[in-house]
């Protein structure tokens, strides 16, 4: 069963020219040489490789994990050829200056065209998208030669790159990280390639730790740098940010043929991406592994928040596109599959013997599956997407429209992450469902969907650490006004549906939605009290994203009947996504008013239970 590219192309082309207008780009100077053919050609160019390289071996990589045999990793030369196809796409450079290589793609299109990826095999996706994110971090932090010597590698392909924050101790409490950075000797300031360290510590959790494929892998590792008298500082803003390669490097970024003190300690085998080697790191078990320390000490977390943010909206397409790719096929078996009779009404009510077996597509419940899977993959591609588009505009628009940018992607990116990992596995749950017995089976893809996703939720921050950023920084920062902000958009387009017959029901419903969360955030914090506040935060994440979603739905349904009188898309496209829009606005938003009552209330329960009685 192979993955209806076709549509997910058609859904893509649709939301970047009719719904996010990114021909508008073209007019801005970083993207002045190109136009609608060099960004297909690149959504082509990437449908293919994905479809070539990366969906014949998703499940081979899911069955074949990667293993230890005390000295190497073993991966299946699958994953190896997938890497090397992707880098030789050029993909790994697609944003960065014309200069370097790159191709200065927006950051709408790269995502777009890497969705395709993310479909068709997230396991082996995971080393691009690592490897990418880690470099970008040094392109914005890091001195010139960081650039030069362990940059420009990575987007060349001929290096890997990895992000190294927890250890087992910690998980996702970075205040209680361990690991130890020691200036290298007297001279450790003068290094070219940055003030010099010895780290010793453990990391866990390290995705793409370690493996054969290129030449190297540049480790980006969260550290602390003790004090005189050997004490390590306490909480996040003593943290520091070090480059760690696993082959050691001279001035000009050649390889010395030494190995670092980095070893593997042993692999994690998860439940899904099994095809992204996972590693428990040992730094320093021989004298301390060299580090260079990037930017400015104590500022390491924030600097990782650069990569930690731009993966969070590469955690939630990926969660977005396994939604797509369940839906797709549990669709088409639902269209391939005869099972049950229609149901005769009145006197002899029940299934109609007489009648040949129906496709199961023709049977209400899973209508009501497949629609539902729809406005949860697509809606989380949409939300995405438009997180991207705030980033090209935040980097290449001027003036108030930047700020603006700024500040929404702020406000939506805890939404973007946690949002489709949640909503995205229940439609993968959906699609299993669809398929009754055969879902749960290997014979199909769905179930390795499922198992796929259900990582996401974890991924770059739990939902709880999503809903605290969320309601206890995002919604309060500026006194608000961000806030204050999403919701004056989300009205924009309140009233401008409000123009289509069509929509007046659903912009009405939105409406209300909007005053109710409005309402609710106030209150949260009516009594100025951050552990009655937070203690809801994560009914209040659930709220929040269901509001912007259908806010999406909206204005992805006004786009796409504008789309239709103009002749662009055709009446079948249009009617989908009106269907779409319906089904979320009409019975998945009110689940809104039953999440944001214990937020208004502020209800003690979780603050009050008794640790005895969970």
């Amino acid at each position: 069963m192979a993955i209806d590219y076709a549509t997910i192309r058609t859904t893509l082309d649709f939301y970047l020219n009719d719904w996010l207008e990114i021909d508008r780009l073209c007019e801005r100077p970083r993207f002045a040489d190109h136009g609608p053919e060099t960004f297909s050609g690149v959504l082509d160019l990437c449908e293919r490789l994905a479809a070539e390289r990366f969906e014949p071996f998703n499940r081979l990589v899911d069955t074949e994990e990667p293993h230890f045999d005390g000295t190497h990793v073993s991966l299946p030369a699958a994953t190896e050829l997938a890497c090397k196809a992707y880098a030789e796409s050029g993909m790994l450079a697609a944003a960065q200056d014309a200069d370097i290589g790159g191709m200065q793609l927006p950051c709408t299109v790269e995502m777009a065209a890497n969705s395709f990826f993310s479909a068709a095999s997230i396991g082996i996706r995971g080393y691009s998208m690592l490897t990418v994110a880690n470099a970008n971090l040094l392109m914005a932090h890091g001195s010139e030669r960081q650039r030069r010597v362990f940059a420009h590698p990575q987007f060349e392909g001929r290096w890997f790159g990895t992000m190294n924050l927890s250890e087992p101790q910690a998980g996702s409490s970075l205040s209680d990280i361990a690991t130890r950075a020691v200036p290298d000797g007297d001279g450790y300031a003068s290094d070219p390639l940055g003030p010099r360290y010895r780290i010793s510590g453990r990391k866990m959790w390290i995705s793409g730790g370690e493996h054969a494929m290129g030449e190297n892998i540049v480790h980006l590792v969260l550290a602390k740098i003790p004090d005189p008298e050997g004490r390590l500082p306490a909480g996040t803003k003593g943290i520091s940010l070090f480059i760690v390669p696993k082959f050691n490097v001279d001035a000009d970024g050649r390889l010395t043929g030494e190995r670092n003190d980095v070893s593997l300690a042993g692999l994690n085998h998860k439940l899904g991406y099994r095809g992204t080697v996972n590693t428990l790191l040992n730094y320093g078990e021989g004298g301390g592994a060299v580090g260079y320390r990037v930017g400015d000490a104590g500022f390491g977390l924030t600097y990782m928040f650069h990569m930690m943010n731009e993966a969070r909206i590469h955690v939630g397409l990926g969660a977005a596109m396994l939604g797509m790719a369940g839906y797709l096929e549990s669709r088409d078996y639902a269209f391939q599959r005869p099972q049950g009779r229609p149901v005769k009404l009145g006197r002899g009510a029940g299934k109609d013997a007489a009648q040949e077996p129906v496709l199961i597509a023709r049977h209400p419940d899973v209508r009501r599956m497949l629609v539902a899977q729809r406005s949860y993959g697509e809606g989380a591609v949409a939300l995405c997407l438009l997180c991207s588009r705030l980033v090209d505009e935040e980097h290449t628009g001027t003036g108030g429209a930047a700020l603006e940018a700024k500040a929404l992607l702020e406000m939506l990116t805890p939404i973007a992450k946690s949002w489709p990992s949640e909503w995205c596995l229940e439609a993968n749950s959906m699609a299993i469902q669809v398929l009754g017995g055969y879902g749960y089976t290997r014979d199909f893809p769905v179930e390795q969907h499922w198992r796929d996703n259900r990582l996401n939720m974890i991924h770059e921050g739990t939902h709880g650490i999503q809903a605290m950023d969320l309601l206890g920084r995002k919604v309060v920062m500026e006194n608000g006004e961000p806030f204050r902000l999403l919701l004056r958009r989300m009205r924009e387009t309140v009233a401008a549906a409000s123009e289509l017959d069509r929509l007046l029901p659903l912009a009405s419903e939105l409406g209300g939605a909007l005053l109710r969360l409005e309402h609710a955030t106030v209150l949260a914090w009516a009594s100025g009290s951050a552990p009655e506040a937070l203690a809801n935060a994560t009914a209040y994440l659930r709220a929040f994203g269901h509001v912007v979603m259908g806010w999406i739905w909206l204005d992805v349904a006004r786009a796409a009947i504008q789309a239709g009188n103009s002749e662009r898309r055709s009446s079948g496209f249009v009617e989908a996504k009106i269907v779409a829009a319906r089904y979320f606005i009409f019975h998945e938003l009110p689940l809104v008013e039953a999440w944001l009552r214990p937020v208004e209330q502020c209800d003690r329960i979780w603050l009050d239970l008794p640790a005895e009685a969970v």
